[in-house]
């Protein structure tokens, strides 16, 4: 009898110890929204191969829809090829279980299949005082294959209301590519920027920032990007249910005003 009280209490104790052990590893950190990585481009990417044709004639029935059209599509082109991996592995993250791997350390780890091939991901979320540090780690594992390597990582705010992301350019040339800073201050995005930063090259610095507001063109573009010859800014502003909208680029268009279309693409005079 005197034999069984010590072996309770030594079960006891380790009950305790791993129930404690359990507690002590918390939450794991929510993940930042898919959209912090992925500017809106839906409303300009429906143009045709007649209507690229006429980009530069101004005058023409659609050229302001067009001409906005086209500066848009120079980054959305980049989302296609160069993002379109780090994206899709982020975006799978969310339906995924994390493991918990050191102090305040979790881990999520899966593949992702894609027309380019088949993917290894490996996200960690290490929380911090102030903010949580992500990593992404890609592995390529068929038809593009590469070696395991830091595709991108950020930080995000504790309470979910803004971070950055930066990416390295790919597997072949793991050189610093994109800044993405981006808030969500309510339920949806608030804004989405992204910053070419490669070195040496001529397109570095320029920028295109997104964001929703409250105004009757509920959505914007400001642009800053390299046209091959100088810099040039351009602002755009649309409506996300009818879809009209208008654009000002002083480089471009000779001027500081406003030129319309409407919810058909076609040019309108601004009212």
């Amino acid at each position: 009898m005197k034999k069984i009280f010590p072996l309770l209490f030594i079960l006891i104790l380790s009950t305790g110890f791993f129930t404690g052990c359990k507690k002590d590893k918390g939450e794991p950190p929510v993940l930042p929204p898919q959209e912090s990585m992925n500017i809106d481009f839906t409303n300009f990417i429906s143009i045709t191969k007649s209507e690229a044709l006429i980009t530069g004639q101004k005058g023409t029935t659609n050229s302001n829809w067009v001409y906005a059209a086209t500066t848009a599509g120079v980054w959305n082109l980049i989302i296609n090829t160069t993002l379109a991996v780090p994206v899709a592995a982020f975006k799978a993250a969310v339906n995924q279980v994390p493991v918990y791997i050191s102090t305040k350390n979790w881990q999520w780890s899966y593949t992702v299949t894609l027309p380019s091939g088949t993917y290894k991901a490996r996200l960690t979320g290490l929380i911090r005082a102030s903010d949580v540090q992500w990593k992404m780690y890609i592995t390529g594992q068929s038809s593009d294959v590469f070696a395991e390597f830091l595709w991108f990582e950020g930080t995000s705010k504790l309470d979910g209301t803004g971070g950055q992301w930066n990416i390295n350019q790919s597997a072949v040339s793991p050189l610093a590519f994109l800044q993405i800073d981006w808030t969500k201050p309510g339920t949806t995005i608030g804004t989405v920027k992204y910053t070419f930063v490669k070195a040496g090259d001529a397109f570095n610095t320029s920028y295109i920032e997104y964001g929703l507001t409250s105004n009757v063109l509920n959505a914007y573009y400001t642009i800053h990007y390299y046209t091959g010859v100088k810099f040039s800014d351009v602002s755009i502003e649309w409506s996300t249910t009818t879809h009209n909208g208008h654009v000002k680029s002083l480089e471009y268009l000779g001027d500081t005003n406003w030129y319309c279309w409407d919810a058909n693409k076609v040019n309108t005079v601004c009212q």
